[in-house]
């Protein structure tokens, strides 16, 4: 998600509030009306998620320090080199899984990183995922147009990992789209090219289109 876009649109114990949700576009372009860039953006984001999800994070200084379950904790530490300098702030928290998502920038490039707490592993994803009703599968829209990948994902989950299943790229001329779950087989698929501000299309994860990531 680029900052443009997201303006638009400890004890591991402790009960985690059941009031998990990610921001919402009003609020994030509420929150972040003044941010800086998107790494204060972002930070203004994780102070509001720290209030509603209590004993899932905390801050300390640059590093953000998420607890695992059963025990255990993970660090992410901000860098600030001037070229390659990341920032990770607490974006979400996807009780399907049990998995923590935090929003990442790597100079002006903005990511997703999904951590799973029961065991430390961690996926690197373009934009907010959007977990399935079974929970077996995640989805991701990566559409922008030259600086994305331009392809709808979708990512199997398994007890033991996370993994690409399945990809689709959508015609050229789509500048944006998001891709939300109707149901465990089926997407429902918002976009907006140059002539068209928004349309919508259903498409199966069994449709023959979709190309079987390896």
């Amino acid at each position: 998600m680029r900052f443009s876009r997201v303006l638009a649109a400890m004890c591991c114990c402790v009960p985690i509030a059941a009031s998990a949700a990610p921001p919402t576009g009003e609020e994030i372009a509420q929150l972040c009306a003044e941010a800086d860039d998107a790494a204060h953006c972002g930070r203004l984001i994780e102070r509001a998620q720290l209030k509603r999800l209590p004993g899932l994070a905390r801050r300390d200084g640059p590093a953000l320090l998420v607890t695992l379950f059963p025990q255990g904790i993970a660090t992410f530490a901000d860098s600030e080199d001037p070229l390659k300098g990341r920032s990770y702030s607490l974006w979400d928290y996807l009780d399907g899984i049990n998995a923590v998502l935090l929003y990442t920038t790597t100079g002006e490039k903005t990511s997703f990183l999904l951590l799973l707490r029961t065991s430390n592993r961690r996926y690197e994803l373009p934009t907010e995922p959007q977990l399935s009703p079974d929970r077996q599968r995640l989805v991701t829209a990566d559409i922008c147009g030259p600086r994305c990948s331009n392809e709808i994902a979708v990512w199997r989950i398994t007890r033991d990992e996370i993994r690409k299943e399945l990809t689709w790229s959508p015609d050229p001329s789509w500048i944006d789209a998001s891709a939300r779950w109707k149901n465990p087989d089926t997407l429902s698929i918002e976009y907006s090219t140059a002539a068209v501000p928004m349309a919508t299309v259903e498409r199966k994860i069994t449709d023959a289109s979709w190309t079987r990531a390896p």
